[in-house]
């Protein structure tokens, strides 16, 4: 991978607005080089963030009245499993992931920004799409006893390769628009891996379950991300072989120095660091284009205080929010992307990119 983004700006999915053309504009407005699509948890349920890419997995059960989704295992699924895993070998032969497409009922945002993009009727450096990874997925979501279906091992393969096909469908239909595609895997749960709550949920079966979702991305000739917005072991996405880690640079960006070596040897090959050092809570208020610049420095230097090349890591470095800002304020969402795009100009100038 040659791939050399210096600094440019993308973001996490979620938008608080209402309004799907609006929140494109956004996108294209601030994230001109790598725009994405909104995700509009304001439109209800459909586009929570693991309730959307549900469409088209089996036994999926979306309790309206209860305001809930889980799975129904208990009932004789096999029927509906073969169905599925039927479309799946024929994703896998042909290539064509559309059984698993992420309809307008789910998403308001793809069909917005893929009729924007038609129009600009030119590529843009990169487009950006995202699906919930599938260990937060799969521990989030449960049974209908209220067990984590992270924990019904047939259930956890079908959904890994069910988010597998979404990603595959979504980089094949904004491959048209951009020189390249990134795909982001969102993992915030991975924040409380090693915790108590999770001690159950091992290392290389996160990797595992991770690396499939990035193999079927890789496969589309795509580039795999993979998003936490806390802190974590973050050797464990490089382990997945992700090409992109994106973490919270903000609340925790000198924690990527910890694992100086993994991450040396990630940029080595050619892999990037997202800094997600534009915050995403309240205190986007409180921020601005210096103080955001002094604290990415920051990050930058205890990485390059362990033997990175600092040139490297500003080569090899996007920006992006801490988060998404699906739950924010609509006015400080636009605070967080004037300030990414601000920011992105600002570092580039420093740098000379």
């Amino acid at each position: 991978m040659s791939f050399q983004p210096k600094f440019m700006a993308t973001a996490i999915g979620s938008m608080p607005f209402d309004n799907a053309d609006y929140a494109v504009d956004v996108s294209l407005k601030h994230l001109s080089e790598a725009p994405i699509w909104p995700q509009l948890p304001k439109f209800g349920m459909n586009e929570q963030m693991e309730i959307q890419y549900s469409e088209g997995m089996p036994c999926a059960v979306i309790d309206r009245e209860k305001q809930r989704m889980f799975f129904q295992t208990n009932q004789d699924y096999s029927d509906a499993f073969a169905q599925f895993y039927e479309k799946y070998m024929t994703s896998t032969e042909t290539g064509d992931c559309s059984a698993l497409a992420i309809g307008p009922e789910f998403s308001r945002g793809i069909p917005a920004l893929e009729k924007k993009l038609k129009a600009l009727g030119r590529k843009l450096p990169a487009v950006k799409v995202q699906t919930t990874g599938p260990c937060s997925f799969a521990l989030t979501l449960v049974d209908e006893n209220k067990r984590a279906i992270y924990y019904n091992e047939e259930f956890l393969d079908m959904i890994v390769k069910a988010l597998a096909m979404k990603c595959r469908w979504q980089i094949q239909k904004f491959r048209p628009y951009a020189e390249r595609v990134i795909c982001f895997i969102d993992e915030p749960i991975l924040s409380a891996f090693g915790s108590s709550t999770y001690v159950s949920v091992k290392r290389e079966d996160v990797v595992a379950r991770v690396n499939e979702v990035v193999e079927a991305i890789h496969a589309d000739g795509a580039l795999a991300g993979v998003h936490c917005c806390g802190n974590t072991e973050w050797s464990i996405l490089i382990d997945a072989g992700v090409d992109i880690v994106n973490f919270d640079a903000f609340g925790f960006g000198e924690t990527i120095a910890m694992y100086a070596a993994s991450v040396k040897a990630h940029l080595n090959k050619g892999g990037l660091l997202a800094w997600g050092v534009v915050p995403t809570s309240s205190i986007i208020r409180e921020q601005t284009v210096e103080s955001l610049a002094a604290k990415l420095e920051q990050g930058m230097q205890h990485l390059a205080a362990t033997g990175i090349d600092r040139q490297q890591i500003a080569a090899q470095a996007l920006i992006t929010p801490s988060c998404g800002t699906g739950s924010l304020d609509p006015a400080d969402a636009m605070k967080v992307f004037e300030s990414l795009s601000a920011l992105s100009k600002a570092m580039k100038a420093t740098y000379k990119f």
